[in-house]
């Protein structure tokens, strides 16, 4: 899926976003889409809601990111809020897609470290996010993994970055 391209989140996508499947039993790791879509329209200053479209057109992911440099709690300052990608779409790079494109957003912002909590579980996105070079580095009170990935100085993601794998960070 070279051919991908993330675009706001807009009246043309949000039905589209809102409709995307995951697989069986990941459902009870990701709150839907149209919670996100409730937490950007309060949080505008802050959220970053993307949706990732394909060479046909068609949506086949979302992202929400949040940016807040003055959050209390430094795991809110630069983060994962929300992943999804279409169920038939995972595997195919979607997601790397997504997080990597967030990652390039933060570090346009000054953030050097993106953050993502999620709840561990044999369906859940742990492998996932190791995968594209996230470390747990602690634990909620709620018992959900706490992890974060460094972003390495630089401009945009080429050789040598966790865009193309070749590296646990993104450059």
């Amino acid at each position: 899926m070279s051919d991908l391209r993330l675009e706001e989140l807009s009246a043309a996508t949000v039905v589209a976003a809102n409709n995307l499947t995951l697989k069986p039993g990941q459902e009870q790791y990701v709150a839907p889409v149209s919670h996100s879509i409730a937490e950007a329209y309060v949080n505008p200053t802050t959220a970053w809601p993307r949706v990732v479209v394909d060479a046909e057109g068609t949506v086949v992911g979302f992202i929400m990111g949040n940016f807040d440099a003055s959050a209390d709690d430094e795991a809110l300052r630069s983060c994962i809020w929300r992943i999804n990608v279409e169920a038939d779409a995972q595997g195919r790079g979607v997601g790397r897609f997504a997080v990597h494109s967030l990652a390039e957003e933060a570090r346009s912002r000054g953030f050097d470290r993106l953050t993502v909590m999620y709840e561990p579980g044999a369906d859940g996105p742990a492998d996932f996010f190791a995968h594209i070079g996230f470390e747990v580095v602690g634990e909620t009170p709620y018992g959900e993994h706490f992890a974060a990935l460094t972003l390495m100085p630089g401009s945009g993601s080429g050789s040598g970055s966790a865009a193309d794998g070749s590296s646990d960070h993104v450059a």
